[in-house]
């Protein structure tokens, strides 16, 4: 089943700042979690931080939650590793 992605006003917001390559890159793996969000390949939980999950790439992070009843990837906000975390506290 594909889950629906919804990107939240700062997750728009930080992709729309990002350069091409890697706005290609990330929107690749936002693809890859809708088909799948909970391969753990590509996502895990965050600890300490309720239903939060956290997806790597390269340097960067997509922090995002899951509502598998209606089957939505709600992507909270986008961020390099060092950044984004503090974001989120």
């Amino acid at each position: 089943m594909t889950y629906r992605v919804e990107l939240s006003a700062r997750a728009r917001k930080d992709f729309n700042a990002l350069d091409r390559d890697l706005e290609s890159r990330l929107a690749a793996r936002i693809d890859e979690l809708a088909l799948n969000p909970h391969d753990p390949r590509i996502s895990g939980t965050l600890t300490g931080l309720g239903n939060l999950r956290k997806s790597r790439v390269g340097g960067w992070r997509i922090i995002f939650t899951l509502d598998d009843v209606n089957h939505v990837v709600y992507v909270i906000t986008i961020g390099r590793r060092g950044q984004v975390y503090r974001r989120l506290s």
